[in-house]
């Protein structure tokens, strides 16, 4: 009877939970499908899920416990032990004939608490505190730089997929046009004012532009998919993308003081002069590695065999001081100095080209970006010239003034120049966020 009322408990509050938690999830769901992704939600939700950012962050963790690790040197090392030990012979000595006296037991015992520790080591504890402090300093500047790589690729993508629709938006405005043109030249075939060839060649283009659609349908998917899987979001729930290609190119900007800017604040830099400091603290300890070292050891616990009743249990307390001079180590500290002094220098020479990396990036990135914005100009003209000629065109050959190959050669154009306008504006949305990842700028 108690068994069963528990298990009607049980029930009735996993129901109730079930009732509260029902709720919350549509609501997520709804919250994600009709709520329009902006880039920051986007990059928050991939963030929220990537598995390198949590193991990066993980890392940091563990670099924070290795700092822990290193300076638990400073502080002395408490063990207790105990033991028993049984001697058979032990000393003894018989005056004039009487019993034997005997200097140690046959039963020992032995429990103590010692106390060891590093009295003097010429520097080599502060030196691996602060290879600690260093490794945390480049595990956090890793976490920062993968999450500042995730963020680029999820702009990337964010853009791409509006790009693609973009793109099919275009092309379907195409195959209107061309089946719209497949439906004049059909009538004025059967009126015998057209060639078959006229009708045969609006077929072939609308059957181009329709593979075209397919291949972009194809990407779309597959980039959705992608999106999909690094924000948790479902299949079922409708990927709506808030963003647009409507840009107005930036005036011309300073390279140097970008190039300054990047210096202060791009991640790789900062990790390479950390590199740097933790490959000349790793050749200062390998110069201490000759040093003496001097440790204390002191104990106080209770034993036996002390005169003279060697079989009582007594305090005992034991202190030493050890010193240790290493005077041959087969040749071995001398080739770690060696190979200390090799890895600064290398890591010296990483951090110039890092340097030099950064500059070329920044004029690099700022020449895509100016491009780009030359191409938007010159491809809104080109766009606004295509479409009059395009409406001068669908006038004309409704008139049958023009061919269907002149038709179809201006609305051909007119997709052309939208298209080369659409990726003009692509290109530069990502030069621009490109620039803001040579300079070490974050987003969000």
């Amino acid at each position: 009877m108690i068994q069963k009322s528990a298990l009607t408990r049980t029930v009735a509050i996993t129901a109730m939970a079930l009732m509260f938690a029902w709720p919350l999830r549509s609501s997520a769901a709804e919250a994600a499908g009709e709520t329009p992704l902006t880039l920051e939600k986007t990059i928050q939700l991939v963030r929220d899920n990537n598995p390198a950012l949590k193991a990066s962050a993980d890392e940091v963790t563990a670099a924070d416990a290795r700092i822990t690790q290193s300076r638990s040197a400073y502080f002395p090392q408490i063990t207790a032990s105990a033991g028993y030990t049984w001697l058979d012979p032990v000393s003894e000595m018989s005056f004039e004939g009487k019993a034997p006296m005997q200097f140690m037991p046959h039963d020992n015992y032995e429990a103590k608490v010692t106390a060891r520790a590093t009295l003097l080591d010429f520097g080599k504890r502060g030196n691996n505190v602060a290879i600690a402090l260093n490794g945390k300093k480049t595990a956090e500047q890793r976490l920062q730089l993968s999450r500042r790589e995730v963020s680029w690729q999820t702009v990337q993508l964010f853009y791409g997929i509006l790009f693609l629709r973009e793109n099919l938006r275009v092309e379907k405005k195409q195959i209107a046009a061309l089946n719209q043109a497949l439906e004049y030249s059909t009538k004025r075939y059967q009126a015998g004012t057209a060639t078959p060839f006229d009708l045969f060649s609006t077929k072939v283009r609308l059957a181009a532009a329709r593979n075209r659609t397919l291949d972009l349908e194809h990407e779309l998917r597959r980039s959705e998919l992608t999106l999909r899987r690094l924000t948790g979001i479902s299949d079922d729930t409708p990927l709506k993308l808030h963003g647009s290609f409507a840009v107005t190119p930036q005036k011309a900007l300073a390279e140097a003081g970008l190039v300054a800017q990047a210096l202060a604040q791009r991640i790789e830099l900062q990790l390479s002069r950390e590199q740097e400091s933790a490959a000349k603290l790793q050749h200062s300890l390998a110069t201490k590695e000759g040093n003496p070292v001097i440790t204390g050891n002191l104990s106080y616990g209770v034993t036996n065999g002390y005169q003279p009743d060697i079989n009582e249990i007594r305090n005992n307390v034991a202190a030493s001081m050890h010193l240790e001079i290493p005077l041959f180590t087969g040749l071995r500290t001398s080739a770690e100095r060696q190979e200390r002094t090799a890895l600064a220098r290398a890591a010296t020479q990483r951090r110039i080209d890092t340097e030099q990396q950064v500059k070329s990036d920044i004029t690099e990135t700022l020449h895509a970006l100016y491009t780009s914005s030359e191409k938007i100009s010159t491809t809104e003209v080109q766009v606004q010239q295509a479409e009059l000629a395009a409406r001068h065109a669908r006038a004309r050959y409704e008139n049958g003034m023009a061919t269907a190959l002149d038709l179809l050669d201006t609305e051909a154009a007119l997709s052309q120049a939208e298209l080369a306008h659409l990726q003009a504006a692509y290109a530069y949305m990502l030069n621009a966020y490109a620039l803001k990842r040579t300079t070490g700028e974050v987003f969000w």
